[in-house]
């Protein structure tokens, strides 16, 4: 007889919702609609079961059907999410003061530096967009709140990931792939953490075409009153429109006003 404490996690799972939650997310800003093979591909579940959740959250208002065939069979039929999906980051982002508290602050700062700014929290090994203000778009997607990308080849990841006790960091890192997202990106596990240690040294870290060809970025964390880092702040630019010296001297010294203003007012929540 096998002990309980030593279950394994996923007989806690239910995998229906694991796939349901896949579903959704195979619908993105670079894929806003998706025939029921693109959503099968994309969740990398069955074409049926595919067909299953979709006809599921369809009724329940999540997710709309175009006109298409009316066989139930899906084909030349076209899906998208509804609005309606919003509530299910609404709870967590109605509970995380940190988007109403940034934004305000992210506006006056994108207006003093003319370029786009953002935060972000960490989840796992990736950061997720709360809050931005763009100026101009300088990336090839299209970033949005809920956007999430590799924390290791970001600014506001790397302060994150800086910013965590050292074992945790070590055990999430040891855990990550560190894919050469570019020909710039870092992907030595090692050299990756002197990096860390150097940011979290300087309280800062600026990211040179790591996560994509041209993206220059400095980003600096926020704290809440323990002293905590809980999120990140960042500048973004081109690399054909400024240099390193020239984000380092005229951005990050606002960008650390922000995050000093920005911190005040999360130690009071």
């Amino acid at each position: 007889m096998t002990d309980e404490s030593d279950a394994s996690p996923s007989r806690d799972t239910v995998q229906s919702l694991v796939r349901g939650l896949a579903v959704i997310r195979a619908f993105d800003a670079e894929h806003p609609e998706l025939t029921l093979s693109e959503v099968a591909r994309g969740a990398g579940i069955p074409r049926a079961a595919a067909g299953r959740f979709l006809r599921t959250l369809e009724e329940l208002g999540y997710v709309r059907a175009s006109a298409g065939s009316a066989n139930g069979s899906g084909i030349g039929r076209t899906f998208a999410l509804t609005p309606r999906v919003l509530e299910l980051g609404f709870s967590y982002l109605s509970a995380l003061s940190i988007p109403e508290i940034v934004q305000p602050h992210l506006e006056r700062l994108s207006r003093d530096v003319d370029e786009s700014v953002s935060a972000a929290v960490l989840d796992g090994e990736e950061i997720v967009y709360v809050a931005r203000v763009p100026t101009r778009r300088i990336m090839s997607v299209r970033i949005t709140i809920g956007t999430r990308f590799p924390a290791f080849a970001t600014s506001m990841g790397r302060v994150l990931l800086a910013g965590m006790p050292d074992a945790a960091r070590d055990a999430l890192l040891a855990a990550s792939a560190l894919p050469a997202l570019t020909d710039r990106t870092v992907t030595s596990t090692g050299a990756l953490r002197d990096e860390l240690a150097r940011v979290r040294e300087q309280g800062w870290a600026l990211v040179d075409g790591e996560l994509e060809p041209g993206l220059r970025s400095v980003a600096v964390p926020l704290h809440d009153r323990r002293g905590d880092v809980v999120a990140a702040v960042n500048v973004s630019t081109s690399a054909t429109r400024d240099s390193i010296d020239h984000v380092v001297a005229e951005y990050l010294p606002p960008l650390q006003r922000t995050a000093a203003a920005i911190d005040a007012e999360l130690r009071l929540v």
